[in-house]
């Protein structure tokens, strides 16, 4: 795995990276890993809201389609363009490529509720 000290992470392998009042939205390199090679993926479209756990993002691979629900509440600030072209970024870059949304955030508490790089790699492990 890669360095990624200041992510926060989800049960269903998604990160969040915290920029100021933004935060970028991913899926980890093990949860890449279980789709296989991805070939679509559905982007929100900027300024629509999500609250935690809401669908936020559809990405289908050569085994499934997945839904990626919203890691906290927020409204999209931007998206990945690139995936619509190079959805296979995901499974190359997960943790810079291949990000998924950037959101304006809400709560502050709901990120500092995710789990630690530390707590991911134990519940991964599992």
């Amino acid at each position: 795995m890669a360095n990624n000290k200041d992510l926060k992470y989800t049960e269903d392998h998604d990160w969040v990276e915290k920029s100021g009042h933004k935060a970028k939205v991913g899926i980890t390199d093990y949860a890449q890993n279980e789709l296989g090679d991805i070939v679509f993926v559905e982007l929100p479209g900027e300024g629509e809201e999500f609250s935690q756990g809401e669908e936020l993002v559809v990405v289908e691979s050569v085994k499934s389609v997945s839904n990626v629900k919203a890691p906290i509440s927020g409204t999209v600030t931007a998206v990945n363009d690139k995936l619509k072209g190079e959805p296979e970024l995901i499974n190359e870059s997960p943790w810079d490529e291949g990000w998924l949304v950037e959101l304006d955030v809400e709560d502050e508490e709901e990120i500092e509720g995710l789990m630690s790089e530390e707590e991911y790699e134990d519940f991964a492990a599992k």
